[in-house]
């Protein structure tokens, strides 16, 4: 049976994302975490941290569509250098993003209520070390909430 993206639906699933401990959550359309194509809405809060990362993977490029909000995207060279940065917004310049495998980036919601559409391969893989970049603290640390706070700083 067919499921249908709807504001009913983006608007459970960002009551579910500010009611996670992490400010963030998934709606998988995807059956199972082995399926070879993962579809999901991924809703973030303000005050949820998505530590730099990269996919090793050849094959684990993501595409990304906002539907609702604002979503800051950051590119990092391997140094943690910003390289890029883009703002996703649904009535803005840019709307989504393509993300090839091997690029350090991170997300920052700069919005309440941020929804965006997420595609990539499968199966699920947790991330490794070697794809978390040394550079950025990881997700439970003293040092989140002012690394969170610059990265932000870069959509004022």
């Amino acid at each position: 049976m067919q499921t249908i993206i709807s504001q009913q639906l983006l608007n459970a699933t960002s009551t579910a994302a500010k009611a996670s401990p992490r400010l963030r959550k998934n709606h998988n359309f995807h059956r199972a975490d082995s399926d070879l194509c993962h579809r999901l809405l991924n809703a973030l809060e303000p005050e949820t941290y998505v530590p730099p990362h990269r996919h090793l993977d050849p094959a684990k490029g993501e595409s990304i569509i906002i539907l609702r909000g604002s979503v800051g995207v950051l590119f990092f060279a391997a140094n943690g250098e910003v390289t890029d940065k883009l703002r996703l917004q649904p009535q803005g310049e840019h709307i989504g993003v393509d993300i090839p495998a091997g690029t350090f980036h991170s997300l920052v919601s700069l919005e309440p209520g941020s929804v965006f559409f997420e595609a990539k391969a499968g199966p699920y893989v947790p991330i490794t070390a070697d794809e978390l970049a040394s550079w950025a603290p990881p997700e439970v640390n003293a040092e989140v909430s002012c690394y969170l706070a610059w990265m932000k700083s870069h959509f004022d």
